[in-house]
């Protein structure tokens, strides 16, 4: 039997990508299968789910077995096209009736449980978000009313896997210990999704900003990381990542009402921001080795070494011909400039925003205007936490 998702697709780099089902589609098709079992007595070989963005998917009950007097079912995850790192893992939910008229969802094993303040559920919680939750209550409440049962149901999510598998998220990051989180916010896993790392990201800020932090330590990658690392300045422990995210990191910082964001990234990268490119991503824009030329060109490079900076590989090349013609200095005092006015149009001009770039041959290149004063506020608001 289809599911339902194996019409839905996008296109993406000129590629058919699948989509697929998040985690909490399957904590709730799992959750109403047991429920089914338990109540009935009989379990069911799939369960019909309306996910939140619409699209109805008959999920495939891959076990179903009693524990004591709980009933317990699971369904795999499938994350279509998307490089999702728990496709093909088992989700269980455990259902068992209590005295309360209530319906409790709580996590076991593999399902992380929150201990810093700022994500979507409270301190203590199992890391079990708004929307999958909503879901898991629908799915064993239909089953519930189905079956005229009254009383009260407690559903256990648990995800085996999950425990290694949290070591290649974000959730240590997060203060989300034991396992990883069960989200979605559509049901629905699209391949590549911007809305998915930006929410990663968000996640990530708001756990800094609910822990008393006004001003954020940003790099877009692991080169940043690794330079914040070597860093006697800053602190390793503060940073953020963006991704090539930009623009939508500035957006974040003004809605959860910082006062500042330091932004460290190696200039292949950064360089596009001197251009307004708040998407660094390749496919997005370019304009690396034109911004460089452009900015030589004011410095007063001649034309025979703008030529071969628009004939160069990669940026690093690049400098190498901006520094030989004597402009490097001032190339990247314009650069950063540039770029800090960049980043303030698009933070209105209401938050303080300034940038470090730097080189893997050459190491720090240049700061902008507002970088010195961010990395001190930094350091003062390290010293308070």
């Amino acid at each position: 039997m289809k599911t339902g998702i194996e019409e839905y697709y996008v296109y993406k780099n000129n590629k058919k990508m699948a989509f697929g089902y998040t985690t909490g589609t399957c904590a709730a098709a799992a959750a109403g299968a047991a429920a089914w079992l338990l109540l009935s007595g009989c379990s069911v070989p799939f369960l019909s789910i309306l996910t939140p963005k619409g699209i109805r998917l008959n999920l495939p009950i891959e076990e179903s077995r009693w524990e004591g007097d709980r009933a317990v079912c699971g369904v795999k995850k499938y994350a279509g096209d998307d490089p999702d790192v728990t496709d093909g893992v088992m989700v269980y939910a455990a259902v068992e009736k209590i005295d309360r008229n209530c319906i409790e969802i709580d996590g076991g094993v593999g399902v992380g449980r929150v201990t810093k303040p700022g994500l979507d559920q409270r301190v203590g919680n199992a890391a079990i978000n708004r929307v999958p939750r909503q879901m898991i209550q629908e799915a064993v409440d239909t089953v519930r009313n189905d079956q005229e049962y009254t009383g009260g149901l407690r559903v256990v999510i648990s995800i085996p896997d999950g425990v290694k598998l949290a070591e290649k998220t974000f959730n240590p990051r997060l203060g989300i210990v034991g396992g990883i989180s069960v989200l979605g916010t559509s049901g629905i896993v699209e391949p590549m999704s911007e809305e998915a790392l930006v929410a990663s990201i968000e996640a990530e800020m708001r756990m800094r900003v609910a822990s008393g932090a006004e001003y954020l330590l940003v790099a877009p990658g692991n080169y940043g990381m690794d330079f914040i690392k070597g860093s006697a300045e800053l602190d390793l422990k503060e940073a953020v990542k963006c991704s090539n995210y930009v623009g939508k990191t500035v957006d974040l910082g003004l809605e959860l009402g910082v006062k500042g964001i330091l932004f460290v990234s190696h200039i292949g990268k950064f360089i596009k921001v001197a251009g307004g490119i708040m998407n660094t991503h390749s496919r997005e824009a370019d304009a690396r080795l034109e911004l460089l030329a452009a900015h030589g060109a004011l410095a007063g490079a001649d034309r025979s070494c703008l030529k071969r900076v628009m004939e160069s590989v990669t940026t690093e090349d690049a400098l190498d011909l901006l520094e030989e013609a004597g402009v490097l200095e001032t190339v990247m005092q314009t650069v950063t400039e540039k770029i800090e006015f960049h980043l303030r149009h698009r933070a209105y001009d209401r938050l303080m925003v300034g940038a470090i770039l730097f080189s893997s041959r050459r190491g720090e290149l240049g700061r902008s205007p507002s970088a010195d004063r961010l990395v001190q506020r930094l350091k003062k608001q390290g010293e308070t936490e």
